[in-house]
């Protein structure tokens, strides 16, 4: 199962919090995060990072489309 990962350009303040999580999914460019992919395997870490995303820019879907992350 894949999951999709995106990270909204216009809300990131670029804290840099998913970077030091995940690095193997997001990366610093300049003053925003973005995601490396947008197609990424199953991994509690991206809903973490999510998670603990101070903007709350990032957002994880699973298959169906459905938003998984950030959670609740």
């Amino acid at each position: 199962m894949t999951w999709h990962l995106e990270v909204d350009a216009h809300t990131c303040i670029g804290s840099g919090m998913c970077a030091a999580l995940a690095p193997e999914w997001f990366e610093l460019t300049g003053e925003t995060a973005t995601a490396r992919t947008a197609e990424v395997a199953e991994d509690e870490l991206l809903l973490d990072a999510a998670d603990s995303c101070p903007a709350m820019a990032i957002a994880v879907a699973n298959a169906a489309g459905e938003e998984i992350g950030p959670r609740p």
